[in-house]
């Protein structure tokens, strides 16, 4: 029915067809129950959701930061649209990781309330911004790596674990395509190009070891991330074949004294990007709009 009001048209909940993705949105959670299940660690269920919450929550602003600065205005809409993915699982971690630590930490507390070191974050999610062909290189490797993860989150022990994998795993399908088709565009375009996407894998690659490094909590609640190594390096075998790249030699970054971001050492940059993500409920603490 058409309408010449233009909020109420938008308000109109019968009508998806205007929609490029329906106006459907359900709340993953409904019918979830989501007390901690008996013989399960809360502790150590709220430190793994805080892992995974902050692994979305800090790369999602990293995205944000592309935001006026995207080569096209379709890349500007879809690199926005996946840092919003990214922050919605992030929220559903987080609030996840507060319920199961049984205090009153809210997911904004979490988010906003904590320092650098208290950060469980792997370190490739902080890295600088750099340019484009390192986005789509940091891209493709978080979301190849997180989407087996999430594959098979979805048959967590804990059900509120599993219903935000079985959600996460559509959106990161999603993401990994999105950089896949960057990548060999790049890689298989011209010259320039295939150097670009290069320096942005040699840039991001020596973060790659850590995200298969299994952390203790990793293995008491979660998937250990070694587990899906092969998964991952099959499907970055496929991507850089098809863009004529080859694989980075490069050594891996070491951490501290063998700690690494899920221990709470970070990088410099983490510093700077906490900074800017916290900046305004510090200075505004309890704000309300």
């Amino acid at each position: 029915m058409f309408s010449d009001n233009a909020y109420e048209a938008l308000a109109d909940a019968h009508d998806d067809s205007r929609w490029a993705f329906g106006t459907g949105f359900t709340d993953p959670l409904s019918g979830v129950d989501t007390s901690v299940p008996s013989g399960m660690d809360g502790a150590a269920l709220a430190a793994y959701c805080l892992m995974l919450g902050d692994d979305a929550l800090v790369f999602s602003h990293r995205l944000q930061e592309w935001c006026t600065n995207a080569p096209e205005l379709e890349d500007e809409v879809a690199i926005a649209n996946i840092g919003l993915d990214l922050l919605g699982q992030a929220r559903l971690l987080l609030a996840r990781a507060g319920k199961a630590e049984g205090g009153d930490r809210s997911e904004d507390d979490l988010a906003f309330l904590r320092q650098e070191n208290e950060f469980r974050n792997v370190r490739l999610a902080e890295l600088e911004r750099g340019d484009f062909g390192q986005l789509i290189a940091a891209l493709l490797v978080f979301a190849t790596w997180r989407l087996a993860l999430f594959e098979r989150l979805t048959g967590s022990a804990d059900p509120v674990l599993a219903a935000i994998a079985a959600k996460g795993v559509k959106e990161l399908a999603y993401h990994r395509d999105y950089a896949a088709q960057w990548t060999v565009r790049l890689g298989d375009g011209t010259e320039y190009s295939h150097e670009r996407m290069r320096a942005g894998l040699d840039a991001v690659w020596p973060y790659v070891e850590e995200l298969f490094t299994p952390h203790e909590i990793e293995r008491q609640v979660g998937v250990d991330p070694s587990s899906v190594r092969e998964v991952f390096d099959d499907v970055l075998a496929q991507v850089l074949s098809a863009a004529t790249l080859t694989r980075p030699e490069v050594a891996p970054r070491a951490g501290v004294a063998g700690r690494t971001g899920r221990d709470g050492v970070h990088t410099e940059a983490m510093g700077y990007l906490l900074a800017e993500l916290q900046s305004v409920a510090r200075a505004l603490p309890g704000a309300k709009w």
